[in-house]
């Protein structure tokens, strides 16, 4: 017997491959952009992060950048953060998209750019967040999780940081 899929589990695997076309159609067709799909997950937050332009297609069609998975707690910029995908960060954050939601561990996106070491992210990330120096329920900052990782690219972000006039580290 051939399993039928809803609009939302269509919409959510077009997405997830980054099929701009097929996303277009099926929201032409009314699939609802938020949607929940069978892992009860919506076509933003299982989208490929590399394509960009299908998650502008999804914010265009007032996806919410701000929902939670519902396993970690995680937002889709938390995910493209981690990963290093600058571009889809920017369109996110000019989508609405909240920066500075922690994860349940207390994570921004910004400590999970950190500690992955993506630079172009943290440099996107760095004048959005409220307090870029906030630590996640471990006591970390960004900073810190950048050094104890040891990330091959953990001096790069602390290139990006200054020393102020008071003698406080800040991001420029």
């Amino acid at each position: 017997m051939a399993v039928t899929l809803s609009l939302a589990d269509r919409l959510s695997s077009a997405s997830a491959n980054g099929n701009l076309p097929e996303v277009l159609l099926l929201l032409q067709s009314g699939a609802s952009v938020n949607g929940r799909n069978i892992f009860k997950r919506t076509a933003l937050q299982v989208v490929k992060l590399s394509s960009t332009a299908v998650v502008e297609a999804l914010l265009d069609a007032e996806a919410d950048p701000n929902l939670r998975d519902p396993v970690l707690g995680l937002t889709v910029t938390h995910d493209a953060a981690r990963e290093g995908f600058a571009d889809t960060v920017r369109a996110l954050l000019a989508h609405g998209a909240d920066v500075n939601l922690a994860d349940e561990r207390g994570n921004l996106p910004l400590h999970l750019a950190a500690k992955w070491g993506r630079v172009e992210a943290v440099r996107v990330l760095v004048g959005a967040t409220a307090d870029p120096l906030k630590a996640n329920v471990d006591g970390h900052t960004a900073e810190q999780l950048a050094l104890l990782t040891q990330n091959k690219h953990f001096k790069h972000f602390l290139s990006l940081m200054i020393t102020n006039g008071h003698g406080q580290r800040t991001f420029f």
